[in-house]
């Protein structure tokens, strides 16, 4: 790709991008949340035509102009959604829109047959016959790469391939693609974690401001340097410094139950603290915060704020009792993504904006322009919809409307997922300044190296249990807190 430019309405998102990829090459295609690298992937994966730059595979000029004719000419995309539906087959997914059939029929034992070599050559091994929804994640994705590989692919993008996955799944995933080298193909890996690219990747190029700034190997990189090329500043720290000062009991649970998925679970948390929420992906995490949240009914369970017991049955009763969920899936419960960015902000203070049924919009909009300018949220207007901000923004969006209530008490659920290191780090220091002020916070993060930068204090879970507590954070370990992870 060379000298790629794009615009949109008052947005020049890509500027004279030149990009290369070898055969059996991983390269890292790194940056700020809103840096360009999607519109950049939707260009090579037809969504977007480029307003000036040319893109040449295998040494000829090519013009992609849809989707189709990029999996025509070998490029195919895998994006963090999948593209598959949940009532189907794998097979039937793998071959939707390229079934093999004979005199009108589709020749389902021939798809089946190949689906299976397929997965196999992924190193794969479960039901093709079963509808994606029974499937985990990491079997979801290895169907999208068998689809890429039935379309004789030679050039995969994957964005955000490992946000999802278990420790055990990502390194499947990185198996995976090791066999995928192997056989030729040329990948452009998305990603935020620094650690992975550094196991993964064989070269990386590094956008800031729709710009391509760096094109080096890995291997003449630090994990400092690629930091400050993305951001384009100095971060002495991933972390930000915090010197907490923490109170009496904000928050109280006692014996919290939900079947088997939270089981008996009790915990406090301290005005001032931030309270590390660790365990594997099914340990419990994010429904025992939705049961604090009310919004899932528990089976037996009490929560006291500042002493006092609350009936919490609700979203709404949390929410008047001053508890906040950023939930981990930010564009599905987190946000509305069709309506803007302002109503969004609006939405769970109505009680203030509109206290008679009728919304004062002179009053929300001044608020949200403060918040907007505090958080430093990039958006073009307070009409733009949700849904065109960067995952970085969106989850600013997400943290405003929660400081706008004047929450004592949030919920952190994997509020980094998908966000750059400079998007981190600034939500991590907001997360410092809701301590200092006497906000009782609760992280659930399946970052380690997150957890142990963040947390004054752990718990750790189990399927529904809590395993261990970890009160002298400063001197544990990744591997202790595993320990109690897997107990």
């Amino acid at each position: 790709m060379s000298g790629i430019e794009k615009r949109f309405p008052g947005v020049h998102a890509l500027k004279g991008v030149n990009l290369t990829l070898q055969k059996g090459e991983v390269l890292a295609l790194m940056g700020e949340n809103g840096a360009g690298k999607s519109t950049l992937m939707k260009v090579l994966g037809g969504a977007h035509l480029p307003d000036q730059g040319t893109i040449r595979l295998e040494g000829e000029n090519v013009t992609i102009e849809s989707p189709v004719k990029a999996r025509a000419l070998g490029v195919s995309m895998i994006y963090q959604e999948f593209n598959l539906i949940p009532a189907l087959s794998a097979i039937e997914n793998v071959f939707l829109g390229q079934e093999i059939t004979q005199n009108g029929l589709i020749r389902h034992g021939e798809e089946k047959e190949q689906t299976l070599a397929l997965l196999s050559q992924l190193g794969m091994d479960f039901d093709p016959e079963l509808p994606c929804r029974q499937l985990t994640i990491a079997q979801q994705q290895s169907i999208e790469i068998a689809r890429a590989l039935s379309l004789n692919s030679k050039i995969l993008v994957m964005d955000e391939p490992s946000a999802v996955l278990t420790l055990h799944e990502v390194e499947k995933l990185f198996e995976i693609i090791h066999k995928l080298k192997q056989q030729g193909l040329g990948l452009i890996y998305i990603g935020h974690r620094l650690d992975e690219i550094f196991e993964i990747a064989d070269r990386t190029q590094v956008m800031r401001d729709g710009a391509c700034i760096a094109d080096k190997d890995l291997a003449d990189c630090t994990r400092q340097s690629l930091i400050e090329m993305m951001v384009g500043r100095e971060l002495k720290n991933e972390f930000p410094l915090k010197s907490p000062s923490i109170g009496k009991t904000k928050l109280k649970i006692r014996n919290m139950t939900r079947g088997k998925v939270v089981q008996n679970i009790s915990l406090k948390v301290r005005s001032g603290e931030i309270l590390g929420l660790a365990g594997l992906v099914g340990a419990g995490r994010t429904e025992l915060a939705r049961l604090i949240f009310g919004a899932d009914p528990r089976d037996a369970g009490e929560i006291q704020l500042d002493g006092e017991r609350l009936s919490v049955c609700s979203p709404r009763e949390a929410i008047a009792a001053g508890i906040g969920l950023l939930t981990e899936d930010r564009k599905l419960q987190g946000l509305v993504l069709s309506h803007s960015v302002k109503d969004n902000f609006g939405l769970p203070n109505l009680n203030r904006f509109a206290p008679a049924g009728f919304v004062r919009t002179s009053i929300e909009r001044r608020e949200f322009q403060d918040y907007v300018t505090t958080m430093r949220v990039k958006i073009s207007n307070e009409n733009q919809k949700a849904n065109q901000l960067s995952g970085g923004n969106q989850q600013k969006l997400v943290i405003a409307k929660w400081l706008a209530r004047h929450c004592e008490v949030l919920i952190f659920d994997e509020p980094t997922r998908g966000i750059d290191v400079g998007a981190k780090y600034e939500i991590y220091q907001l997360m410092n300044d809701l301590a200092a002020k006497g906000k009782a916070i609760i992280m659930i993060s399946s970052e380690l190296p997150e957890i142990l930068g963040m947390a004054d204090r752990i718990l750790v879970m189990h399927e529904g249990k809590i395993t261990g507590e970890i009160e002298d954070v400063t001197s544990t370990t990744q591997e202790e807190i595993m320990h109690f992870a897997v107990a």
